[in-house]
Formats: structure tokens, sequence, C-alpha cells
């Protein structure tokens, strides 16, 4: 059991720094963006703000696809799960808590598989409280 939560803490202690670098990384793209807007005199609501959004969106998938396959790929190094296809689509639904009986994980890895659902619920949530801040802050701008 101390050994799964090692691993798991790892693996929470990673993705969180992932996603706060990825977090940073597109709040200061959009910084830039929206001095550009701001300069030009460009509406947020036009076709550039709306390519903005899409690609903001766009990258925050990335960062939770980023974090899912390095669940998966745990899983497969661990030999948790039987092949690649088969870890990222258990490390999808558990991240995402859409649910999956346990009986296809190895016994031995569950609490790690528990703890990646947690996970990716904090981070997810991380990610709504972002992107609901800055679709405020562009309505009131």
């Amino acid at each position: 059991m101390f050994i799964q939560l090692a691993v798991a803490t790892m693996m929470v202690l990673l993705t969180v720094a992932i996603h706060a670098m990825g977090l940073l990384g597109l709040s200061r793209l959009l910084r830039r963006e929206s001095q550009e807007e701001r300069k030009e005199h460009i509406s947020p609501l036009s076709l550039r703000g709306l390519l903005s959004t899409l690609g903001l969106v766009l990258g925050l998938f990335t960062l939770h696809g980023l974090e899912i396959w390095l669940y998966g790929l745990l899983f497969l190094a661990l030999g948790a799960l039987p092949d690649l296809e088969t870890s990222v689509y258990f490390s999808t639904i558990t991240y995402g808590t859409l649910g999956y009986d346990d009986h296809g994980i190895a016994h031995s890895w569950r609490l790690v598989a528990a703890i990646e659902g947690i996970n990716g619920v904090l981070l997810l949530g991380w990610t709504t409280a972002f992107f609901v801040s800055l679709v405020v802050r562009l309505r009131w701008n």
C-alpha cells in the first residue's frame, strides 16, 4: 500500500506542476493577445477573439490529455493494464471520474487509479476556474 501511495503522490505532484506551468503559459499568451487587441482596438468578440478562445480550449484540452497519457503510460509500465489503448482508456475515464469497474486493473495498483480520479477532479476544477475567470474578464473589458 505504501508503494502505491508513494507512486500516486509523485504523479499528483508531477501533474499539478505540469498543470501550473501550462496555465501560466496560457495566461501569458492570452495576456499578450489581450494587449494586442487593445492596442489595435479589436473587440474580444471578434473573429480573432473567437480564435483565441478556441486556442485556449485546445491548450487546456492538451494539458489534460498530457496528464491522462502520463497516468496511462504509468499503468502500462507497472504492468497494471495489458496494453497502451486499455491503459489510456482506463486513465481517461478514471481521470474524468466517469466510472469504470476496477476488475481490469491489477489489484496491486487500484489505489493509484483511485487517487488519479481525485487528482483529475481537482485539475478539471482548476481548469474550470481558470476558464471562467478569463471569460469574466473578457466580459467586463
